[in-house]
């Protein structure tokens, strides 16, 4: 039976809410906030599973929008490359070759899926970045484009090439564990969109990659994701095993999701580049939803010209997604960057920047655009971050009214379980304040943004993590550089999660490190060819990681 509620309760509350009541106005509460507290107890008794949406959609339009392109429209270059005698190198070629060589015969997908079977055999056991492997099904599907192109059928850039989908994407018969104990045997009886689509292109899924548990970080039920760049350190997450295994040139590319950060932190601890769109370009459903106003998905590969070639198979609207916006996308990859104009905020690149960073800009300035300084308006971006709690919170409800979340390997103040359980202290009034602070925010970038074609900057210093991800603005991230540093073990770890030996004590390693570019929304294009640009400016996007233990 449930307590009445006390005026004692109230004050109590009050301090968690950060409010003060006075004893007269607690008088006045406590003889009805039993019926408010019961309604929530009785809309519990109602199971709401993970694939539940939200009535409320967020649309990352303000008033006036229109669309920047009326049709879909994909140009790429046309590389001429021969195909090498090494098969690493043909494994870290970029998607633009090994589309060509497998088009034109000089490599079936079923060789070079072989070839990247074998490396997930030689490096998995060291970097832990597949949940899941499926070499048969890569096999059945790999011998299927290739009937295809003997018939005279091709499907698209991506016909014969494998790649690797983040475990959060519905597979049919094949376990879709989102990194967590309590689903690590679930097994979904359909497809994801997103898997249909880029089996559709003409892909061959070779394994299912690894995410920290429930999209929280590189910590997984089976193990802990490494950098190929550092095995003492992990990739980041929560796409930590697409760009992990990218990295390590396991696959041809892989898919990320992003709420805050997932596709760019590991793709900045990986060296990947990685493409966050437009919320709203390319569909959810089948996907574990995580934060429904926030989820984005996109393509982790080896170079910028690739995450186009990907992005053009996943984008489309689609009914089943609440979130869905159609749109078209155009991307003409030999288009130049004459007459482009790139902003950036000065306080981006002060404090907390690296040399790498400013070396960055640098660059940018070098490529002969206009590149000026911009200005956002000062507003409370953090207070944002009480919609991801409580939308995460409520997307994994039953695992703390349950206690199924005590199961999971990862237990500090800063993991998933224990957020959850303080967003039931966010008063719904807090929330909702949030929300509009969230419409003032894409005011802000919308106007900061409305001089220039894209901006630049460090991809997690400032604003525009945070904003950018809540105002729904595509981000571009590509490696920039290396740095000499020592493991990032207890930026990724909870207590007791290293073993013995596993950390390199103050030992240094040769990391890449990387730069974000933003564009405006819905036209990813423009930005695909500044980051292509940048890209060869900055010529280190072709070095690759040798695994040092």
């Amino acid at each position: 039976m449930t307590e009445t509620i006390s005026e004692a309760d109230i004050a109590g509350a009050e301090r968690l809410l950060g409010l003060a009541y006075t004893a007269r106005e607690r008088a006045q509460m406590v003889g009805n906030l039993d019926g408010q507290r019961d309604l929530a107890i009785a809309r519990r008794t109602l199971p709401l599973d993970n694939g539940t949406p939200m009535a409320c959609r967020f649309d990352p339009r303000l008033p006036g929008f229109a669309m920047p392109h009326g049709v879909d429209a994909l140009q790429l270059s046309e590389p001429s490359a021969p195909l090498p005698s090494d098969p690493e190198d043909i494994a870290f070629a970029p998607l633009t070759h090994l589309s060509q060589w497998v088009r034109r015969g000089q490599i079936t997908s079923a060789a070079l899926t072989e070839l990247y079977l074998e490396r997930i055999a030689a490096l998995n056991p060291k970097l832990e970045c597949f949940a899941t492997v499926t070499p048969d099904l890569a096999r059945a599907e790999a011998a299927a484009m290739d009937s295809l192109l003997q018939a005279g059928v091709w499907l698209g850039p991506l016909h014969g090439i494998p790649y690797g989908l983040k475990d959060l994407f519905d597979t049919k018969g094949i376990i879709t564990g989102w990194g967590a104990e309590p689903f690590q045997d679930r097994v979904p009886d359909s497809d994801a969109t997103v898997t249909t689509r880029l089996r559709a292109a003409g892909a061959v899924l070779i394994g299912k990659t690894t995410l920290g548990a429930l999209a929280y970080n590189d910590l997984w039920y089976g193990g802990w994701t490494r950098n190929p760049w550092n095995l003492h350190e992990g990739s980041s997450g929560s796409s930590a095993g697409s760009a992990s295994a990218t990295a390590a040139g396991l696959c041809g590319f892989s898919i990320g999701t992003e709420t805050l950060g997932s596709i760019t932190s590991p793709s900045q601890r990986c060296g990947t580049t990685g493409l966050r769109p437009t919320f709203g370009r390319v569909s959810r459903a089948g996907a574990m939803a995580l934060c429904w106003s926030l989820d984005k998905v996109g393509p982790i590969c080896r170079s910028v010209e690739d995450t186009g070639l990907v992005l053009a198979a996943l984008n489309g609207g689609d009914a089943a997604d609440r979130g869905s916006i159609a749109a078209p996308f155009q991307f003409d990859a030999t288009a130049g960057i004459d007459g482009m104009t790139l902003g950036y905020l000065p306080e981006a690149f002060e404090e907390g920047a690296t040399d790498v960073d400013r070396a960055a800009l640098a660059a940018a300035r070098d490529l002969g655009i206009t590149v000026k300084e911009v200005t956002i308006e000062d507003l409370p971006y953090a207070s944002l971050m009480m919609t991801v709690y409580a939308e995460a919170a409520a997307a994994f409800e039953a695992l703390t009214l349950e206690d199924t979340d005590d199961t999971l390997t990862w237990q500090d103040e800063g993991a998933w379980p224990n957020t959850f359980r303080k967003a039931r202290f966010i008063s719904a009034v807090d929330l909702v304040q949030t929300d509009r602070l969230r419409y003032r925010v894409m005011q802000a970038v919308a106007e900061m943004m409305s001089g220039v074609d894209a901006l630049i900057g460090p991809f997690s210093t400032g604003p525009m993590l945070v904003a950018s991800n809540f105002t729904g603005h595509p981000c571009l991230h590509i490696r920039a550089g290396f740095e000499d540093i020592a493991s990032r073990t207890a930026a990724s770890l909870g207590a007791g999660k290293l073993t013995t030996g596993e950390a390199a004590g103050e030992k240094t390693f040769t990391v890449p490190h990387g730069i974000s570019l933003w564009g405006q929304l819905f036209d990813e294009g423009p930005l695909l060819n500044l980051g292509m640009a940048l890209e060869q400016k900055l010529g280190v996007a072709e070095r690759r990681p040798t695994f040092p233990t």
